[in-house]
């Protein structure tokens, strides 16, 4: 195992892993409870095993949001995929578009993706988004930083500070999640494009990697591929599918990620530098349509496993650390969204090991993005509906 703790025959370690991996579905669906959300005075309340809580819509009207941050001043910043940022203020009321947004390839799973804040935005305004960019032969994932007027509601100097390589036709796998580290030092998480998934496994290509660039798009000296004339120098990791959940453990520092798999096999991951992934060589996934097995079966010596892995898949979208005081409880939990089965996950870890799955809010909708507020709760993005949601404890 990846924590280096247990040492068991592969035969063993394989059939334990099996087991695990069951006996967290079966939990997952008996931990739901069978009882239904109901009306409260102030949202909805849903069970869980700490207790009722309840979801309070913040602000709705939204067209796809796929990203939220929080202004200092406790308004929000939230993306829309075809190409809108917009500003939430306390009392829920929606800002017009913010000005100066790049124009984006708006098109299947492509637009306005993530958006952080810089980590010295208080004083220099700058936020960093990412978004699909179209190019003459189709279209690439692409970040950019810019000066966030928040009263002006525009940006200001823009400037792209990375592109992935390729620029393939096609509408899927963008990845886009962004991350920076506590060394300031920025991580982006990069799709194979769907239809190009074998160079995943490939060092001259950026499609299904996640990268580590500086602030402004240089190169870190100690990236694990820096100097190799056949590899991509900004390259963290590789043989990743579509990452569309990225956070740093708040122990250790280190970027955890999911990834969305096929049929079967999304992925929860320790990203740690210089580790291939597998995709799509080792997988626990299987084609659409036929089911017919992917690459050469689930694991392999120099394929870093999975800390868990979902089958079937749950469409994992949005993932935070919880590190709040609302939930004391919950503290140390790895949250992550679903977009397929239309829930929130609750990961308990022992180090780096998952040992129980709660899953909550079933039904609420599709969870685009999910968030740790300033205020301890935490904030969720309903894509289906175009909403912004608050959990509380009720």
């Amino acid at each position: 195992m990846q924590d280096g703790k247990v040492r068991e025959l592969p035969g063993v370690r394989k059939r334990a892993r099996g087991l695990l991996r069951v006996a967290l579905v079966v939990g997952a669906l008996a931990a739901g409870s069978t009882l239904a959300p109901r009306a409260a005075a102030n949202g909805m309340l849903y069970p869980s095993e700490a207790g009722p809580l309840r979801v309070t819509e913040v602000a709705r009207g939204l067209e796809s949001p796929w990203a939220l941050a929080f202004l200092p001043d406790g308004r929000l910043l939230v993306t829309e995929r075809p190409g809108r940022m917009r500003i939430i203020d306390t009392d829920g009321r929606v800002s017009e578009p913010v000005a100066g947004v790049p124009e984006v390839h708006a098109r299947g799973q492509g637009g306005l993706l993530d958006v952080v804040l810089g980590p010295d935005f208080a004083r220099d305004r700058v936020v960093v988004f990412s978004y699909a960019e179209p190019t003459a032969r189709g279209a690439r994932t692409a970040v950019a930083r810019a000066r966030l007027d928040v009263d002006g509601l525009r940006l200001e100097g823009v400037q792209r500070i990375f592109a992935q390589d390729e620029d393939p036709s096609g509408n899927h796998h963008w990845g886009s999640r962004l991350v920076f580290a506590r060394d300031g030092r920025l991580f982006v998480t990069l799709g194979d494009r769907f239809h190009h998934r074998e160079r995943a496994q490939a060092l001259d290509s950026h499609l299904g990697k996640v990268v580590r660039i500086e602030p402004d798009g240089g190169v870190p000296a100690d990236n694990p591929l820096a100097g190799r004339a056949d590899a991509r120098a900004e390259i963290w990791s590789w043989g990743h599918r579509n990452v569309q959940g990225a956070a740093l453990h708040p122990l250790t520092g280190e970027l955890w990620t999911h990834e969305h798999g096929p049929q079967g096999g999304d992925e929860v991951n320790r990203t740690l530098a210089g580790r291939n992934y597998g995709w799509p060589e080792i997988t626990y996934g299987r084609e659409y349509v036929t089911g017919r097995k992917i690459g050469a079966g689930s694991e392999r010596a120099d394929v870093a496993a999975p800390v868990l892995q979902w089958t079937p898949s749950i469409a994992p979208s949005g993932m935070a650390f919880y590190t709040g005081d609302a939930f004391p409880q919950w503290q140390g939990n790895l949250f992550v969204g679903a977009l397929k089965f239309q829930l929130l996950a609750r990961l308990v870890l022992d180090g780096e090991r998952v040992v129980h799955e709660e899953r909550l809010l079933e039904g609420l909708g599709r969870i685009r993005d999910v968030r740790q507020g300033p205020d301890g709760r935490l904030w969720l993005l309903d894509e289906s509906a175009g909403r912004v949601l608050r959990i509380d404890p009720q």
